[in-house]
């Protein structure tokens, strides 16, 4: 899908209903079930009018994940959570949390980021999208070289994923106890890395 393509309100309907459509049917079967037809054939519309604006149904994916994921293009370049932060404060501050933390616990979503057949597209998406602004934060908080730096983002990147499917990507009460003590493991883990760069 063109991002220069000027968006009137009849391309913004067209675009909603392929993916609420492609939604629908991930509640229904499983990601490698679906197809361009079977989408087209559940959102009412020809083939024609979803390829001008999806080049193809990974396309659609991306689209909904960048949704489900509260991706941005003009994203909080804030990448570090005070590790005392409270519960409340994080409840008030979804943007201060990294992507993986960030996942939306919207319902219409839950499926698509529970089905297993995605979970190594899903965290790749992440990686990909979240990469260049946190490993170099990693890198000043600790000292690491980018090599080492990128393993523990990739590290906490899993965990984090693997937390909020435990939790089926429901921000309840738990789930920001949990966030707050891995804050708290994460930050003192990058301190101590820090001190014995610095020794």
């Amino acid at each position: 899908m063109s991002n220069t393509k000027k968006l009137d309100r009849r391309t913004i309907y067209t675009i909603s209903t392929i993916k609420d459509s492609f939604l629908e049917l991930i509640n229904q079967e499983p990601y490698p079930q679906i197809n361009v037809a079977k989408l087209c054939r559940h959102a009412d519309m020809t083939r024609s009018t979803f390829y001008a604006h999806f080049d193809n149904l990974t396309a659609v994916l991306n689209a909904v994940l960048d949704d489900a994921l509260l991706f941005t293009d003009n994203n909080q370049s804030n990448t570090t959570i005070d590790p005392t932060a409270s519960l409340d404060l994080l409840k008030e501050n979804e943007s201060l949390l990294p992507a993986c933390q960030r996942i939306a616990d919207s319902s219409k979503y839950r499926k698509l980021l529970m089905d297993p057949s995605l979970n190594d597209y899903i965290i790749g998406r992440i990686v990909a999208h979240e990469k260049d602004k946190l490993v170099p934060s990693i890198q000043k908080r600790t000292g690491l070289n980018e090599s080492e730096a990128e393993l523990l983002f990739n590290y906490s990147i899993h965990g984090s994923f693997a937390i909020n499917k435990r939790h089926h990507f429901i921000k309840d009460d738990d789930w920001y106890r949990e966030l707050q003590l891995l804050n708290q493991f994460t930050s003192a883990g990058y301190e101590s890395i820090r001190k014995n760069n610095s020794k």
